[in-house]
């Protein structure tokens, strides 16, 4: 068969499939919009606003979702206008965000339900700004307190190994998947970043790829190595021309379906070769971000350019990225702790030759 075998093979069949398939129209979310004045009606209004001042769409996004749960808790106690939303009533909503629980029996995590409730609360100061309520009532809400973000361990090197292996290259769409992974450790990129990226945003003689309206909505320039440079080229020379559908499809990984990849499906793809890897933790693309900070940081990189690689707008943000590694620090203290530079446990002037 070739190279037209295996993964490729199947990724064929499937785009057949697909061509043959329907869509289906969104359903209507059932909140009251009987007038203007409605609590869902003016949450519309709140994300025109939004697009007026040029947010990203991803941001609407991630607002709509986290109003989706609170119009519905209101709609259920007949809360239908925002004047009818006082202080006490959005801690009862708190209460029970805290005390939902998810199809899987587990609770709410922290960060999701700050994000509902910092929503509600940046949805009613609007309202005020706008003449449209008297007073705000999430003014003083409490959020619940940010917990200390975990420390990831990045990848060793036998991981590293072992997961690049994972691909099988004698099928298209392993050349494809090798090339993936390559590019995610070689530039650090976000998982959305990496699907939004088009043939175009490539420049293989330089070494760079243009990553094009990242977090915030801002672009920068990413170095890359010979390793995924090797990957990349071989990729979009061989495999690329065989899953493209359309000539106006620029995007540069393409799915069996000829299209651009959506972040989830990525992701899933990612956790696959982990698995596959016998790497037994989570994070996926964000662990192969974190490694390819942390590897450049423990060879020397001052995080400052870290920092630009990553694409984080504050320096503190990208030390969390990139602890020193254990092994420096081991290295540090035996050059200049007292315990390790001789066996004097006492404390005096001996102990300071």
């Amino acid at each position: 068969m070739g190279t037209e075998r295996k993964g490729y093979s199947r990724a064929r069949q499937m785009r057949n499939w697909s061509n043959r398939k329907g869509g289906y129209a969104a359903k209507p979310d059932g909140f009251d919009r009987s007038d203007a004045g409605t609590l869902a009606s003016q949450i519309d209004e709140w994300f025109l606003h939004l697009a007026e001042r040029a947010y990203s769409e991803r941001t609407i996004e991630a607002h709509r979702w986290a109003l989706r749960t609170f119009e519905g808790w209101a709609q259920e106690r007949d809360l239908l206008r925002p004047e009818s939303i006082t202080r006490p009533i959005l801690e009862s909503y708190q209460r029970w965000l805290y005390r939902y629980r998810q199809p899987n029996g587990k609770p709410l995590g922290n960060v999701t339900q700050r994000m509902r409730l910092g929503a509600v609360q940046r949805f009613f100061a609007w309202l005020c700004r706008e003449n449209r309520l008297g007073a705000n009532p999430a003014a003083d809400l409490e959020l619940p307190r940010k917990q200390p973000r975990s420390l990831p361990r990045a990848l060793g090197r036998e991981e590293l190994r072992s997961l690049m292996k994972v691909p099988d290259i004698s099928d298209p769409l392993g050349i494809r998947d090798r090339a993936i992974l390559e590019t995610f450790y070689a530039t650090g990129l976000r998982r959305r970043e990496l699907t939004q990226l088009d043939l175009e945003d490539v420049d293989l003689e330089r070494g760079v790829i243009y990553a094009r309206k990242g977090k915030g909505g801002k672009d920068r320039v990413v170095p890359f190595g010979t390793g995924a440079a090797d990957w990349l080229s071989r990729y979009m020379e061989t495999v690329r021309p065989l899953l493209q559908v359309s000539l106006r499809e620029h995007s540069l990984f393409l799915t069996g379906y000829g299209e651009r990849f959506n972040p989830n499906s990525l992701g899933n793809l990612v956790k696959k070769h982990f698995k596959q890897a016998g790497i037994e933790r989570t994070g996926g693309c964000h662990l192969l971000r974190h490694s390819c900070a942390t590897h450049m940081h423990d060879n020397g990189a001052d995080i400052r350019y870290i920092q630009q690689m990553l694409g984080h707008a504050r320096l503190d943000t990208t030390q969390i990225y990139t602890h020193v590694s254990i092994e420096q620090l081991k290295q540090v203290h035996g050059q200049t702790h007292p315990s390790s530079l001789g066996s004097c446990t006492e404390r005096g002037p001996s102990c300071r030759k």
